[in-house]
């Protein structure tokens, strides 16, 4: 079981960073749990840094009915056998069973300490060797500049950065394998595209600052109707009149405008989504099931692979192989984001057809 966590410590992670090694450990200790019987943990807590800091946690439980687990050395460049239970935060930059790296500042320069970047741990089980990325790509900063441009200047950023993950997982260091990566990307639906769509038969109005003229709030208002409002966008402002058009059938309508991805459709493959936008729900316990008023509810929250991964996962060798892509909680208040899960059956020797992954899971 592999869980990839962002923003680890929550928003206020300067006091909150306190709490996570006890709930860590709570978690590694509890009944629900006792049947993994290692565990590598790798949290990125040292917020001091700036310079490295992503806020990253990631964790794996190994169950007990699987018998030879081992995970890549990056340093030494080969596979140690996993055992006991063991966590690692303050020493991350110094691990040598992982990759991390924080995306460059001038990737987004309006955001002074982005805490964006991925890590990257590599397994081998039943002969199948794969790459798990924990990956939190850069956010919108304004709805406002994101509604300017279709493709939004937004998502040109996060291409960038996620190409330069892709491009550093599969570079000559080390062997190829297949990759899974997972976790925020942050990715938006076309907002020009969409604005147009829900908005279709509105007349728009421009609020302007009155000492800089620049625009602070745009009021889109049906054309009859006692020219009711529609939509009211500003900087983190994102108010629709029917949140259900989020919800309905899981908001499939939408789905034409989830392009982002379409960029690396020869390099990433995702299962069918059948969930609604992942994000920003409520914040409030009360309210599991609405979207806050912040953003237009996106699917930022996924599990991508590689093509030799999209095998591993849909290789119909087993009868009983049941894969399934869905959200957790959709009912339940789970923070802003709803977490995102893949669970699937790897077939054992899935890995032998491919002669070179089989051979690098030799543990020297």
């Amino acid at each position: 079981m592999a869980l990839h966590c962002q923003e680890f410590g929550g928003k206020n992670y300067e006091a909150s960073m306190s709490h996570v090694d006890k709930f860590v450990k709570e978690l590694l200790s509890s009944d629900a749990m006792k049947e993994y019987n290692r565990a590598r943990v790798y949290l990125d807590e040292d917020y001091k840094s700036q310079e490295h800091f992503t806020a990253l946690g990631s964790f794996y439980f190994l169950h007990e009915s699987l018998k030879n687990i081992h995970q890549f050395d990056f340093k030494a460049k080969k596979y140690k056998k996993v055992t006991g239970k063991e966590i690692y935060s303050d020493t991350l930059e110094s691990t040598p069973m992982l990759e991390k790296e924080k995306f460059p500042q001038d990737y987004f320069p309006e955001c002074k300490w982005s805490r964006k970047g991925f890590i990257r741990t590599r397994w081998c089980i039943a002969d199948c060797a794969f790459d798990l990325v924990n990956i939190h790509l850069f956010h919108d900063a304004s709805n406002l500049v994101a509604w300017e441009t279709s493709p939004s200047v937004y998502s040109g950023i996060r291409h960038k950065a996620l190409g330069y993950v892709l491009d550093r997982i599969i570079d000559q260091r080390f062997e190829k394998v297949a990759y899974f990566v997972f976790g925020d990307f942050n990715f938006r639906l076309d907002s020009k595209s969409v604005v147009e769509t829900l908005c279709m038969k509105a007349t728009m109005q421009t609020v302007r600052a009155a000492d800089t003229n620049e625009v602070v709030k745009l009021i889109f208002r049906e054309s009859d109707n006692d020219r009711k409002v529609m939509l009211q966008l500003e900087k983190k402002l994102f108010d629709y009149f029917n949140q259900e058009v989020f919800r309905d059938n899981n908001g499939t309508a939408l789905l034409e405008f989830d392009k982002e991805l379409s960029v690396f459709k020869d390099r990433l493959y995702e299962l069918d989504i059948s969930f609604p936008p992942s994000y920003p729900y409520s914040e409030d316990s009360r309210q599991g099931e609405q979207y806050m008023n912040t953003r237009c509810p996106a699917w930022c929250d996924r599990i991508l692979m590689s093509p030799s991964a999209k095998e591993l996962v849909l290789r119909s060798e087993s009868e009983e192989k049941v894969v399934t892509y869905d959200h957790i909680g959709p009912n339940v208040c789970m923070g802003d984001h709803k977490p995102v899960f893949l669970a699937f059956r790897i077939t054992p020797g899935a890995g032998k057809p491919h002669a070179h992954v089989h051979k690098c899971c030799v543990v020297q």
